[in-house]
């Protein structure tokens, strides 16, 4: 059993940063990919960005490549989405998720676990 909870969102100008933090909790973490998806009002979640288990590898969608960073740290069962040059079309719900492996990538129909989520609202 693995527990999510996300925090870091909230409101900031277009071209602004946020850092998202997912705390994990069970012993399972430290063997598991993870990873933050989005979703916008009235649509399905999509992935964003995913980490291997051990930090090396990770994969980021097309629209948020060179702005996102996501990285871990096991010792804290953590992990992080550093979010820069923020747009409005940014503006979602953050979910972290726990892959069923401990591989780079994996999407949505292949999570676990889910956090509650965190908004992220970026402003013109």
């Amino acid at each position: 059993q693995v527990q999510l909870v996300e925090s870091g969102g909230g409101l900031v100008q277009a071209g602004g940063s946020l850092r998202l933090s997912c705390a994990a909790s069970g012993r399972t973490f430290r063997s598991r990919g993870m990873g933050w998806f989005r979703q916008y009002p009235g649509k399905e979640r999509e992935f964003v960005a995913t980490i291997d288990w051990s930090g090396g590898r990770t994969y980021y969608a097309d629209s948020v490549k060179g702005r996102f960073t996501i990285s871990r740290d096991n010792a804290k069962k953590t992990v992080y989405l550093q979010m820069n040059s923020l747009v409005p079309e940014d503006t979602a719900v953050y979910y972290c998720a726990a892959s069923g492996d401990s591989g780079s990538y994996f999407d949505k129909e292949s999570a676990d676990y889910w956090g509650q989520g965190t908004q992220v609202t970026v402003s013109s």
